[in-house]
């Protein structure tokens, strides 16, 4: 096994989300993973504290793009139009690998009680980061947390529907999360 071969943590993503979808999250170890990612227990405990975290990897580099969208978004812009702007900067980060690991990483969160609640914690996090963005920027408490969470939802939904799509025309995420952003806009105008 190569201890410092680069690539290291994206392959074990990988080894941990095929394993989960081939054999459930219970069933799989921190072993496990390790090996079919050709690396040591100790490379794998470097990155990541349990295997459940594997699955919510890229959460803080998200967390810190959409942050840093609404913080750079301009001055005038209102508390939707700064989550737009995280939405757009963290959305073109996301690639190819991130639509091809989208489906396994739905099923086994699917199959799994433990997966579920981690997932749910993302969004939570996800939403408070954008919330602390949107505070920093002057936007008053409930407003900030209200879009935030709307900028959670049109994520979520974006996300989704770009793992839908065409996979020779869907181009990037950051389309869909901006359609689902407006869309979101747009029913809550018709709640009255």
């Amino acid at each position: 096994m190569a201890r410092w071969e680069p690539g290291a943590r994206e392959r074990m993503v990988l080894a941990a989300v095929d394993l989960f979808t081939e054999q459930g999250y219970d069933a799989t170890t921190v072993a496990q993973i390790a090996e079919r990612a050709g690396v040591t227990k100790s490379t794998f405990f470097r990155h990541f504290p349990d295997k459940r975290d594997v699955l919510v990897a890229g959460q803080e580099t998200l967390s810190q793009l959409l942050t840093e969208g609404i913080a750079e978004a301009p001055e005038t812009a209102s508390p939707l139009d700064a989550v737009a702007a995280g939405l757009e900067r963290a959305s073109n980060a996301m690639g190819q690998l991130n639509r091809e690991l989208g489906p396994r990483l739905k099923a086994a969160i699917a199959a799994s009680a433990e997966l579920q609640e981690r997932d749910a914690l993302k969004s939570v996090g996800l939403a408070a980061a954008m919330t602390g963005a949107l505070v920093a920027r002057g936007v008053p408490d409930f407003t900030a947390h209200l879009a935030a969470e709307m900028g959670v939802l049109a994520f979520k939904r974006g996300y989704a529907d770009w793992l839908e799509a065409d996979r020779d025309t869907a181009g990037g995420l950051a389309p869909y999360t901006a359609t689902a952003l407006e869309n979101l806009r747009a029913a809550s105008a018709s709640l009255g």
